[in-house]
């Protein structure tokens, strides 16, 4: 989820995202989530820097694949409130 909402009050209404965190659980595909909070981008050779900040959080589920994924945006308070959901996949390496 990236921190650009048009509605505030809708992105962080607990009572949306207890929905949003119930729907997911009912659907037997949630692996959690979390907000992301600041850091650090460290390189060799290079000053740490202040890290990126426009993603705040993260829900994770098991789809077959990105279409799949879509449908767990809705209902989810930042993507309702205006914000960017970006869908990703984790490599299982």
């Amino acid at each position: 989820m990236h921190d650009n909402v048009t509605n505030v009050a809708t992105s962080k209404d607990g009572d949306n995202w207890d929905k949003q965190l119930s729907a997911l659980r009912a659907s037997g595909q949630f692996d959690g989530g979390s907000s992301i909070g600041r850091g650090e981008s460290i390189r060799i050779g290079q000053h740490p820097q202040a890290a990126q900040t426009h993603i705040t959080g993260l829900v994770g589920v098991r789809a077959k694949d990105p279409e799949d994924a879509r449908r767990f945006l809705e209902g989810n308070p930042v993507f309702e409130a205006g914000g960017t959901g970006e869908i990703r996949e984790l490599i299982q390496d």
